[in-house]
Parts: structure tokens; sequence; C-alpha cells
């Protein structure tokens, strides 16, 4: 426990810190170069993520098991072998991809809404190269538990990428349009942030062999199937990016109207109904290393007890979160964004949180047990309401279908996650009765939450209105949880103080 808390506190600094810079850098672009511009680089940023999960997935993973299995028998000479190898197979696919696109541009450009996208995507080319030496290097030091290398990263290359893009976009290159200069400014720091993890990798001692024939067949093989899952789930965004504006103009909205709301619902609303998973991602990314050890030591009293822990303390961050963005969703669009149809949409969409944070926790579970594929084929299953939802649903409801059909997905993926979770990792699992006391709970904070937020607002600057309203939301919700004996204040110090990062750093120096 006391070894799980300190990653995950790691991981939630960085992560967090890292988040909140893109948020706002996402913020300032929005408002920099406007909802449709925004909304046309959404589009071609979609169709980039999956060529990026072809370099990025399943090679950097297959390094990170390797150095680790390498590192135990302290074998240094084969696991450079294998940096090298999976370095080379990653640049040949990247730059084999980017020949490609940019051969082919003109019948890719069809496919877009919008002339302007091939571009984007030509401009973006360079980062899809440097983000294969990125990311290789970067599973070697996550397969030495280097978080501090990895997690700084992340960072290095969010800060890289704001600078560069607000020199680009601040009128000094009057050539440059805004969402050229979004993608352009991706493209350099991802060549920073690759230089970066290179000098990371060569100050541990990292160094590059001539690989054996055979280790490039090893690792080919071992990678391709992670590979195909992950490409086949990130093929839903660009699809969707693709669909949802022509399904919109087919409704009767102009061209610009279709990607201006699309803009609006993935580049504003989205990123805040994102923000629990700083939390549950953190925790998902220490835990499965936890089970799979408790696993392989059949230790099922303590996988039980992780299990329905980490999902009750899931719900607990969603319904956190997902009652205050109900009441005051459209005050927080407003004074973010400058934009009140981003608050709106995000009132109505704040519910996704709780079936998203349960999905994300319920894989990563199936994940460390080695029930990956059958958390995949559920991921399918909703993937196929949310298609099902962004064909038909727009003639009816308009951009509010994107929010019906990521829902539904997430419904579809938790639902049936949590019921192969308690079949065949942990059949004692009784998590519906703190999901009907969250829901409960939930309520009553909607209300308080709308009511303040609108009192208020006649008297108030929306700024301390917000901190004032979402303050008592939260305080409220855990008062109320605390009643509802969802958890014991008692209880909750006692770990606190347990595990405190503090007094363990003390402890372990002592020692």
């Amino acid at each position: 426990m006391k070894s799980l808390f300190k990653t995950v506190f790691v991981i939630i600094i960085f992560s967090g810190l890292t988040r909140l810079l893109g948020f706002i850098f996402r913020i300032w672009l929005s408002r920099t170069i406007g909802a449709e511009a925004l909304g046309v680089y959404q589009i071609s940023f979609s169709i980039f993520t999956v060529l990026l999960t072809l370099v990025s997935s399943g090679i950097p993973l297959i390094v990170s098991r390797m150095t680790a299995k390498c590192i135990t028998n302290k074998d240094k000479k084969t696991e450079n072998k294998v940096v090298t190898t999976a370095l080379i197979l990653a640049l040949i696919i990247s730059i084999v991809i980017a020949l490609l696109v940019i051969v082919l541009n003109k019948p890719i450009s069809h496919i877009f809404a919008d002339d302007s996208c091939i571009i984007i995507l030509l401009v973006l080319l360079p980062a899809l190269v440097f983000s294969s030496i990125y990311s290789t290097l970067r599973g070697n030091l996550w397969g030495k538990n280097n978080y501090l290398a990895c997690c700084s990263s992340e960072l290095f290359e969010q800060v890289v990428r704001m600078i560069v893009c607000m020199i680009l976009l601040s009128g000094i290159f009057p050539a440059i349009s805004g969402e050229i200069g979004a993608a352009l400014s991706l493209s350099i720091a991802c060549v920073f942030s690759s230089i970066y993890v290179l000098i990371w990798y060569l100050k541990n001692g990292g160094r590059f062999y001539k690989p054996q024939k055979t280790q490039y067949v090893e690792v080919l093989k071992t990678s391709s199937p992670i590979t195909f899952m992950r490409v086949a789930s990130s093929m839903i965004q660009p699809v969707i990016a693709l669909i949802i504006p022509l399904r919109l103009v087919s409704s009767g909205y102009t061209n610009a109207q279709a990607l201006s709301l699309y803009g609006i619902a993935s580049g504003m609303t989205m990123p805040l109904l994102f923000i629990p998973m700083t939390i549950i991602g953190s925790l998902s990314f220490a835990l499965v290393p936890d089970l799979a050890s408790a696993s392989a030591k059949n230790d099922d009293k303590y996988i039980s007890s992780r299990v329905t822990t980490s999902i009750v303390f899931s719900m607990f961050v969603a319904f956190l979160i997902a009652p205050i963005f109900m009441g005051v969703g459209e005050q927080i669009g407003v004074f973010f964004y400058d934009n009140a149809t981003s608050g709106i949409l995000l009132s109505a969409s704040a519910w996704i949180i709780i079936p998203l944070c349960l999905t994300n926790i319920s894989s990563s579970i199936l994940n460390a047990v080695g029930l990956e594929l059958k958390s995949f084929k559920n991921y399918i299953l909703g993937a196929i309401i949310m298609l099902l939802c962004i064909w038909f649903l727009p003639k009816y409801v308009g951009i509010n279908a994107l929010i019906w059909a990521m829902g539904g997905c997430f419904a579809t993926s938790a639902i049936l996650n949590i019921r192969m979770i308690k079949k065949q990792v942990c059949p004692s699992l009784k998590i519906s009765k703190y999901f009907f006391k969250f829901t409960l709970i939930s309520i009553p904070v909607i209300a308080l939450c709308s009511f303040v937020g609108s009192l208020l607002g006649a008297f108030i600057p929306l700024f301390f209105n917000l901190v004032i309203t979402c303050s008592l939301g939260v305080l409220f919700f855990v008062l109320l949880c605390l009643v509802f004996n969802i958890f014991e204040l008692h209880t909750v110090m006692v770990w606190v103080k347990q595990n405190n990062p503090i007094k363990l750093h003390h402890r372990k120096k002592k020692v």
C-alpha cells in the first residue's frame, strides 16, 4: 500500500500539472483561433492519433516488459539490444506511414469536410516520426520504474508546445493560421521531448547495440496484437470527427456551424469531462502491476479488497465532480472559454463522467489479470452503440448526439467490464449499494450548486461565484457521504496518517 500510494502520488502530481497546463493552453487556443478553426484542427488531430497509435502503443509496452525482465536477470546488453531493435522498427513504421500520407495526400483529402485538414495532417507528420523515438525510449525508462523521467517528459513536452504555439500565433508570423500554428507547435515540441528522453536514457546507462534478427521477430510478434487492439480502439475518434459534421450538415446545419459545434464539444467541453481521469488514470496505472503481482501469488483476498476499494473510490471521484458540473456547467463554460454553448453542453454531458471513470478502472483491473482481450471486446460493443448514435441521432438532437454516443459507449463497457470482474476476478464484488447512495447524494448537490450559482451570479464576479459554489458542492457531498456511512472520517484520517508521503520519506531515510 505504501509503495502504491507513493507511485500514485508522484504520477498524480506530474500528470495533474501536465493536464492543468494542457487545459489552460486549450482555453487560450480556443479563444485565439476560434471554435471553427479548433474544430478543423480536432478533425485532423483525430486522424493523427490513429497513426500515432501504430508507433506508440504496442512497441513501447513490449520494451517496458522486456526491460523489466532484463533488469531482473541483470542482462544489460540484451536490454540495450531490445531498445535498439524497437527503436529501429518504430522509426521504420513511422517513416513509412509519413511517406504514404505525403504520396496519397490528395485521395486522403476527400474524406475531410474542410480542405485545410490535409495540410494540418501533413504538418503533424514530423510529430509522428519523433514520437516513435520518444515513446520507445520512454518505454525503457518505464520498465526501470523511473517515474520521474517518464512523467516529467510529458510535462516538458507540454511546456515547450505552449511556448512555441504562443510565439507562432503572436503575430510575428502572419502567414501561419491558428490551426496550422497549433499543429506545428506539436511537431516542434515532439522534437524536443525526444531529445529530452534520449538524454535520460543515456544518463541511466542506456546504449545502442546492433540487434539480432531474432529480436526483430520477437518484438514484432509480441507487440502486434496490442497495437492492433489499440488502433481499433483509436479508430473510433476519427470516425466520429468525420461523421458528426457530415450528419449535422445533412440535418440542416451549414458547414461552418457544424464544424463550430464539433469544435466546441470536442475541444472545449470534452476536456473538462476528462478532468477526473487525472486521479483515476494514476490509480489505474499503479493498480495494474499491483494486481498482477497478487494474481501471480493467488492472493484472492487481497485482490477482492483492492478491486472493491478501487471501484468505489472511482465512483466517489466521479460523483464528486459530475453534480457540480451539472449545477454550474454553463457558468464554467463562460468563465473558461467565454462560450455559453460549451457550458450548456457541459451540464448536459456531466453524467458521462460516471461511466467514463468506471470504464477506465474496470479495464485496468481486467488488463492486470490477463483479461485484456475481453475488455477490448466489451469496448467494441460500446463503440457499436456509439456509432449508431452519431449516425441516427444528429437529425433529432443535433450535437447532443455526441453526448449520448459517448455515454452509451462508456456505460455499456462499464457494465460489461464490472460483470466480467464479478464473474472471473472478484465473485464477492458488491458495489450496487454504493452506486445507489452516490446517486441519491448527487440530487441535492446538483440543486445546491444550481441555486447558489444563480443567486451569487447577480452579486459577485463569476470567478468568486464558482469558487464559493464549487467549494460548497464538494463540502456538502463529503458531508452527505459521512451521513450515509459511505466512509468513516476516523478511518480516512488513520489511512492518510499511515500513508503520508512526507512521513514515508522520513522513515525511508532513517532506514
